[in-house]
C-alpha cells in the first residue's frame, strides 16, 4: 500500500445512492487524465466492478508479489470477489459453527477478505486507489484501520430517508477520523436526452448543499440522472467515456476536480 499515493473510499451507509458508479466513474476520469488507478470492490456479498468495467472473465494470474487485478479501461486495476466466484450465481457464503455465531463470523471474514485484497494484491504504483464500499456500517471501520490515510466521500441522493441515514454514517466516519473530501448528492435531477430540458426526478430536491452545509463539509455538486448510465454499467464501459460532455459528465468531471483539490493535486 506504500505505493499508492491517494485511498479514497466512496461511501454513503445508504444502499442505492449509486455509488459504485461514481467510484467506477471517477475512477475512469481519472485515469483518461493520465493518473494510474485501481478500484477495489469493499462490496464483498455484492460486488458489481468488476461488471462494470467489464472485467469479469479476466483470470488473476500469481506472482512473488501477490494476486495480479484485473486491467480494465485506461488500465484501471480491479479486485473484487466477483473476479474469484466460479459462477454468475454463485453466492458468497460465510460458513459459521452455529446460526448464533454467523453474524460475527461474517463480519470477522469479510474484514479478512478486506485485508487480503489490500495485502495480496499485486497493485504496484497507483496515484489513486477508488475503494467502492458496501451499504450499511460494517466494512467501514475495518478498512479505516486498515488505512490509515484513508479519505472518503459521501454520496446521497435528493431523499430524506436517504439523508438520514448518511448523516449516521458521516458521524461515524468523524468518529474514527477519517478526512471527509466532501458530500456529493447523486441523482440531483434529471435532463431529458431529447429536449435538454431539466426537470427533478425526487419531490425532495435542493437539500444536498444545505446538508453539506449542516455538517460542515465540503458540497461536491450534484450528479443529474441520464439513464445512460445504467446501459453504460451493464456494457462494463464508464459513462463518462462515451458521454463526457453531457451534464452528468460534466458534473462527475466537476466532482474528479474538488477530490483532486483535496489531494493537493495540481491541475494539468
Amino acid at each position: 500500500m506504500s505505493l499508492i499515493r491517494h485511498k479514497v473510499a466512496v461511501m454513503s451507509g445508504k444502499g442505492g445512492v449509486g455509488k459504485s458508479a461514481i467510484a467506477v466513474n471517477l475512477a475512469a476520469i481519472l485515469a483518461s487524465q493520465g493518473y494510474r488507478v485501481g478500484v477495489l470492490d469493499a462490496d464483498i456479498n455484492g460486488p458489481t466492478i468488476a461488471k462494470m468495467l467489464g472485467v469479469r472473465t479476466q483470470p488473476l494470474p500469481a506472482g512473488k508479489s501477490g494476486v495480479s487485478p484485473a486491467s480494465g479501461p485506461l488500465n484501471i486495476k480491479v479486485m473484487s470477489m466477483d473476479l474469484l466466484l466460479p459462477e454468475d450465481r454463485t453466492p458468497v457464503v460465510w460458513e459459521a459453527t452455529s446460526q448464533q455465531d454467523s453474524f460475527v463470523w461474517r463480519g470477522t471474514m469479510e474484514a479478512g477478505a478486506l485485508r487480503e485484497f489490500l495485502a495480496d494484491t499485486a497493485w504496484g504504483e497507483l496515484d489513486f486507489l477508488i475503494v467502492d464500499l458496501p451499504p450499511g456500517p460494517y466494512a467501514f471501520p475495518a478498512l479505516a484501520q486498515l488505512i490509515p490515510e484513508l479519505k472518503s466521500i459521501v454520496v446521497t441522493i435528493p431523499s430524506e430517508v436517504s439523508h438520514l441515514v448518511v448523516k449516521k454514517f458521516i458521524a461515524l466516519a468523524q468518529e474514527l477520523n477519517t478526512p471527509l473530501v466532501g458530500l456529493l448528492e447523486n441523482m440531483a435531477s434529471y435532463v431529458c436526452l431529447h429536449c435538454g430540458k431539466p426537470g427533478d426526478l425526487f419531490y425532495a430536491v435542493g437539500n444536498g448543499d444545505k446538508m453539506a452545509a449542516e455538517l460542515g463539509l465540503p458540497y461536491l455538486g450534484g450528479i443529474p440522472f441520464d439513464p445512460r448510465l445504467s446501459v453504460s454499467t451493464d456494457w462494463g464501459v464508464p459513462f463518462v467515456l462515451e458521454y463526457a460532455d453531457s451534464p452528468a459528465g460534466k458534473a462527475l468531471a466537476h466532482v474528479a476536480v474538488r477530490v483532486k483539490e483535496f489531494l493537493g493535486e495540481e491541475e494539468g
